[in-house]
């Protein structure tokens, strides 16, 4: 990451990183492997961009981390994970490595990796409903937000069209709609969400959502913009697999050249929605810059 985002992300992956064994369920005596491998999926690294984004959010509002914005985190960062899961198995992608270590279902086996995608998936809104520093309607709004961001009108749609559109030759508006689903949803449900725990008014949400969707979909350009000009080594996946699966991108569809401008423009336009926030939304917009300069 950025130095400068570093400076505010640092203390708070160290928080997330610190709490989030606590949620996970132990080994079950006659089938750990279950266990093992939800531990091995969600605390393998990875850049922890959905509970930066929950903190980041949060700091702009003014509001010091707690409980509220740690199970937001780490409700986010769960299924997120889960996704990763089943993105990667044969069926799906066809990915053998992720985050430059062995995919579940290679570390595990299959089904394994099927069932500890399923569980997380369900860990994700039980941490939600459990948290008591959320009132029961905060609870029910948050489950909903999360439940919507990830289902067939949210992640899940998104990864459907995406399957669906190997070997196809989309226009620039479909595939952008395909990544506002599959990358996008839960990047903005990671600020909605947040923002939510926070109280935030009902402009400083508008502006937020604003941000969210420009950084959402910079984030899957930016990705494709890696799969071009990156290694095996520095994505943690294999480099090229979008080119070899014959997926449409935006560096397909746009060049190379294009595809950088129109990162550059999303950039502009997520600091454009920051417009009405002071310093406190420093780490937000270091974050934008992260997006877009990863890989550099």
């Amino acid at each position: 990451m950025s130095t400068d985002f570093d400076a505010f992300a640092g203390p708070w992956r160290e928080r997330f990183n610190r709490g989030l064994t606590r949620f996970l369920p132990q080994p079950d005596a006659q089938r750990p492997q279950l266990a093992e491998a939800m531990a091995y999926s969600l605390a393998n690294g990875g850049k922890r961009v959905r509970p930066m984004l929950v903190y980041s959010t949060g700091a702009a509002l003014r509001y010091e981390p707690d409980q509220a914005l740690d199970t937001v985190a780490v409700a986010l960062e769960c299924l997120h994970a889960y996704s990763l899961i089943h993105d990667d198995l044969p069926a799906m992608d066809d990915d053998d490595l992720r985050r430059g270590q062995p995919s579940c279902h290679i570390a595990f086996d299959e089904a394994t990796a099927i069932l500890a995608g399923d569980a997380l998936q369900t860990l994700a809104f039980e941490v939600l409903a459990r948290c008591d520093r959320l009132s029961a309607e905060q609870r029910v709004a948050l489950i909903t937000d999360l439940a919507q961001a990830a289902g067939a009108q949210g992640m899940v749609l998104g990864q459907a069209i995406d399957l669906g559109a190997v070997h196809q030759s989309p226009d620039i508006a479909q595939l952008e709609r395909m990544h506002q689903h599959k990358t996008g949803a839960l990047i903005r449900a990671s600020v909605a969400m947040a923002a939510r725990a926070c109280g935030a008014s009902t402009g400083e949400r508008e502006a937020l959502s604003d941000y969210a969707g420009a950084i959402g979909l910079a984030f899957q350009v930016q990705d494709d913009i890696l799969d071009v000009i990156a290694d095996t080594s520095t994505l943690g996946k294999p480099q090229g697999a979008d080119n070899a699966r014959d997926k449409p991108t935006y560096v397909s569809l746009l060049g190379l050249d294009g595809a950088q401008s129109k990162a550059r423009e999303l950039l502009t336009q997520a600091l454009d929605s920051l417009s009405g926030f002071d310093d406190s939304a420093t780490a937000l917009r270091s974050l934008a810059h992260y997006i877009i300069e990863r890989g550099h």
